[in-house]
Order: structure tokens, then C-alpha cells, then sequence
């Protein structure tokens, strides 16, 4: 096993120890609260799930499978399991990392056996912000992808052992996103109304705020570095970074032009993926709570898919709406802290 191999494992055993500590665990989205409407008006066969990813890229369900794993025997695992699930709900799936592949080729299978499992579905290759042209093309090719999507992890690499200390990424971006559907995702540190506005002004057409609330990228990369006898103390960047709820809030407060807001980080219940379409996402990702299920209880998922799925149909009813894309006009109450955070920030929701 190359060394980079065996980081992806480590990223996943570290993100199961950190996820599964968080399980149940309050964070932003219960600050959030949608009215409920006693008058629908309309059947509960009526209400339309789908909505848009990007531009021109329409999915059916509002929340899908968000970048995980490949690189090694273990993420090509995982990855066959989760596509296999999304092939038979429907739901779009991004790849891991697939950056790995330029540098240890024997690891492409790990990442090919998405587009084997699901055919059909919508698929996203993820790359870092650094990533040539002729990489993304590359990646795009390899899956079958239908959209590029582009992490940026300065938290992350700041406490990675081997990290990278140069996130000069913008203009690189830009140039990526004049050739592809790009989505620029963060990795679990959030978004300000800047970042938002500047990523939009530079033509990505998704703009994934993943804000702090779930896996904790400084955590696991801070427990791989005391392995191997790293003796800085990065605790305090544990809890860096806007939540997802508070992305949410400073993108809606933006004129984000085409760019579609999308959603991650602690998304572990329907409602969270109902109140994320409320302040305006698009679309939601699942990572870490799904793999913790699918450690936990792998055919469970299964059945765990198909009640969200329903459970978010009874939600958007509930709240009023025809579909889901209409839940950002319905109306919510923020809890003092985040009305505080509204007010600070003088955001305009």
C-alpha cells in the first residue's frame, strides 16, 4: 500500500471516530425552524422532489451522496456499496479525491467502480483546487462524470503532516470553470458572503458552502499527525469556521448570478436537508452520516434512503410548498444565536 493510500484509510477510520461521536449531537440546523402550514392544498403525491445541481443538471432527489472515499482496496469498497445505493435511489454521488490517480494509476478501479455500479446516475469526480485542465479532464473521463467538483481544504492542509502551505487557487479555478461544470466545494470550514460573491463572479456553476458540523477534517488530520509524532497542538482550529446553517445565511445574502447553492456538513436528519432548502440550497450532501450508518449498519441504509425520502416529501408539504426549490420562500425562525449572527454579519435574508 502506497503512503497516500494509506492516508485514504486513515481519513476514513479518523472520520468514523470523529462522526460517531457527534451522533445526535446539537448543532445550528435545530436553531432553525420552519412554520407549519395547516392548509397544503395539495396531495402528498403532488409534491416534486427534484431540483437542480447545477444549471441544466437535474436530479431527482434533493439530498445525494457527497465525496467520501477511493485511493485504496478499503474506498473502492465503500464506494462499490454507496454507488450501488445510489443507482437504486437515484441519488447523485461525488467521488472522493480522485487526485491519487496521478500519482498511483492502480488505484483508478477504486474510483471506476462508481460509474460501474451506477450507469446511469448523476456523477461528480473531485479534485483539489490545484488540479490542471488536463487532470480534470482526466477524472471527468475516467467516471463519466457529469460536473467537475473542486474541494478547497486550507484548514485541512494547514494541519495535514504533508500538507501543502500555498492556496493560491482562484485563478486556477477560473480557468477550470471556463472549461467545465465546476462546483467549488469546501471541506467542513464554511463560507463567507466574499467567498460566495468571488467564487460566483469567477464562473463555477455550484457553490458548495459545507460549513463546520461535521467531519472535522483539523481533527483527523491533527490525530494522523500524533501517529506519526507530530507535536503541534491544532486544537484550537477544532472549531473553526462558519457552520453550515451560518454558509447558508451569508450565501443568501449574495447575488450568487448562476450559481446554484448546495449544502453539506452535518446534515444527519431529513429536516436538516428540508431547513438547508429553506435558506436556500439547492441541493444537500450526505457524508458522514451515511458512512457511519454504512459502518454501522450497512443494509439499514438502505431503508434509512427510503425514509428520508419520504420524510422530506411529508416536510416540504408541510411547510406549505408544491416543491422542493419552492421551500426558499417559505418562512423560518432563526434562534437568538443565529439571529445574532444575522445581525453581526449584516446579512440580508
Amino acid at each position: 500500500m502506497t503512503i497516500d493510500s494509506r492516508r485514504k484509510d486513515e481519513h476514513l477510520r479518523y472520520a468514523e471516530m470523529t462522526n460517531s461521536a457527534r451522533q445526535g449531537q446539537l448543532n445550528d440546523f435545530d436553531g432553525v425552524r420552519l412554520l407549519h402550514q395547516a392548509l397544503p392544498e395539495q396531495s402528498l403525491a403532488e409534491v416534486d422532489l427534484s431540483t437542480s445541481l447545477i444549471d441544466g443538471l437535474t436530479i431527482t432527489s434533493p439530498f445525494y451522496i457527497e465525496a467520501m472515499t477511493g485511493g485504496s482496496k478499503k474506498g473502492g469498497m465503500i464506494n462499490k456499496q454507496l454507488a450501488s445505493l445510489a443507482a437504486k435511489h437515484h441519488l447523485a454521488m461525488a467521488t472522493g479525491s480522485m487526485s491519487i490517480i496521478f500519482k498511483d494509476p492502480t488505484t483508478k478501479p477504486t474510483f471506476e467502480v462508481v460509474r460501474q455500479q451506477n450507469p446511469h446516475g448523476v456523477i461528480l469526480a473531485n479534485l483539489s483546487a490545484n488540479a490542471s485542465v488536463d487532470q480534470a479532464a482526466e477524472a471527468i473521463d475516467l467516471v463519466n462524470a457529469d460536473a467537475l467538483e473542486i474541494h478547497l481544504n486550507s484548514a485541512q492542509e494547514v494541519v495535514m503532516p504533508e500538507g501543502s502551505h500555498d492556496y493560491h487557487w482562484l485563478t486556477n479555478i477560473k480557468k477550470l470553470a471556463a472549461r467545465f461544470p465546476v462546483i467549488v466545494k469546501e471541506v467542513g470550514f464554511g463560507m463567507t458572503k466574499e467567498n460566495v460573491q468571488l467564487l460566483a463572479d469567477n464562473g463555477v456553476a455550484g457553490i458548495n458552502v459545507a460549513g463546520r458540523g461535521g467531519t472535522n477534517f483539523a481533527a483527523i488530520e491533527s490525530l494522523r499527525g500524533k501517529r506519526i509524532g507530530q507535536t503541534v497542538d491544532w486544537s484550537p482550529l477544532f472549531n473553526w469556521g462558519q457552520s453550515t446553517v451560518e454558509s447558508l445565511l451569508e450565501a443568501r445574502s449574495t447575488n450568487h448570478r448562476q450559481a446554484t447553492i448546495i449544502a453539506s456538513g452535518g446534515v444527519q436528519t431529513p429536516a436538516d436537508v428540508v431547513k438547508a432548502g429553506a435558506l436556500g440550497a439547492t441541493a444537500v450532501g450526505v457524508a458522514g452520516f451515511f458512512l457511519h450508518q454504512l459502518n454501522t449498519n450497512s443494509s439499514g441504509l438502505d431503508q434509512l434512503i427510503d425514509d428520508w425520502k419520504q420524510n422530506i416529501q411529508a416536510m416540504v408539504l408541510l411547510a406549505g410548498c408544491h416543491r422542493f426549490t419552492d421551500l426558499v420562500n417559505a418562512p423560518f425562525i432563526l434562534n437568538p444565536q443565529l439571529e445574532s449572527y444575522v445581525q453581526q454579519r449584516h446579512l440580508k435574508i
